[in-house]
């Protein structure tokens, strides 16, 4: 699902007030992150993620490759933290 600018502005003002939920360091998007990813989206749908690196340039790439392990919407990013959003299904 691609997010309009509306939805977007929308998830945006929502994440205002949060906090980081799951921090990335030195070692990566490893594959208990990327499971703790997945706990966070299917537990809250909107999260931020912080990530330890001082390259803007590995954030950047580390952006895309989120998203696609985690089924994942980028909302923002500002700074080291990144905005992430994934709909809940809700089983009945």
């Amino acid at each position: 699902m691609v997010l309009t600018s509306r939805k977007k502005k929308t998830l945006r003002q929502d994440a205002h007030h949060l906090k980081p939920v799951v921090m990335i360091g030195s070692k990566g998007l490893s594959e208990t992150v990327v499971n703790e990813l997945d706990i966070a989206l299917e537990a809250h749908e909107l999260i931020k993620v912080k990530i330890n690196d001082h390259d803007r340039d590995a954030i950047k790439a580390m952006i895309p490759e989120i998203c696609l392990q985690t089924r994942a919407e980028h909302v923002q990013t500002m700074g080291h933290t990144v905005t992430i959003w994934r709909k809940v299904h809700k089983k009945s």
